[in-house]
């Protein structure tokens, strides 16, 4: 093959590589926004069942706050927040935290707390626990984890945030003490969190109710 037949095609292959790059920008351009919109759907979706009894009107993903530990919430991970609000007043705060002394590993917890402190909600976002033992922690496979809804560190004292095999008031799950244990620390510790971090998650409200 001559010399100016390989520069003519090399330029065929840098002319097609260019053309193909071009489409390939054109179509992330022409679909980001309708991703983003999906993937934000979907977030919010996941977030809903933990906000059991609250009423709000603000986006659940437009005041989220990130927690680099280290922090005093469960976990030494980055822990989410995800504030919403009604009629600009406060109304719930979802906690995405991890539980990191499950049987199997760490296991991700979605946690409401409304802003009188109540649990609105617990969902488990994430796991590995044993099918048919701790995984039915998992709201698909059980209803243990509506136990929490409504409760609050003085419903039961926070002594008392413990399963029953411990002396607490939680029930456990048949066969498995160490996974459901897990998940009511983390339900617990958060409250506790809240409780002390209120006017930090809600900054503007704190301000308000000093005036």
């Amino acid at each position: 093959m001559s010399t100016s037949s390989i520069f003519r095609t090399g330029l065929t292959l840098a002319a097609i590589g260019a053309i193909c790059t071009m489409l390939v920008a054109a179509t992330y351009q022409a679909t980001r926004d309708r991703i983003a919109a999906n993937d934000k759907a979907l977030l919010e979706q996941s977030l809903l069942p933990a906000l059991a009894g609250i009423d709000y009107d603000s986006g659940l993903t437009d005041s989220l706050l990130e927690l680099q530990p280290p922090h005093e919430l469960p976990g030494n991970d980055t822990a989410l927040v995800y504030r919403v609000f009604a009629a600009g007043e406060p109304a719930a705060a979802l906690f995405a935290v991890t539980a990191r002394d499950g049987y199997s590993g760490p296991i991700r917890v979605l946690i409401g707390v409304a802003y009188d402190g109540t649990v609105s909600g617990v969902r488990i976002l994430q796991h590995r626990e044993t099918p048919g033992l701790g995984d039915m922690i998992d709201s698909s496979r059980s209803d243990w984890v509506l136990q929490f809804d409504g409760r609050s560190l003085g419903n039961p004292a926070a002594e008392h945030w413990a399963i029953r095999g411990d002396g607490g008031e939680f029930d456990q799950l048949t066969g498995a003490s160490i996974t459901p244990r897990a998940v009511v620390g983390a339900v617990r510790d958060t409250l506790l969190y809240f409780d002390a971090h209120r006017d930090e998650i809600f900054p503007v409200a704190a301000s308000e109710e000093n005036e």
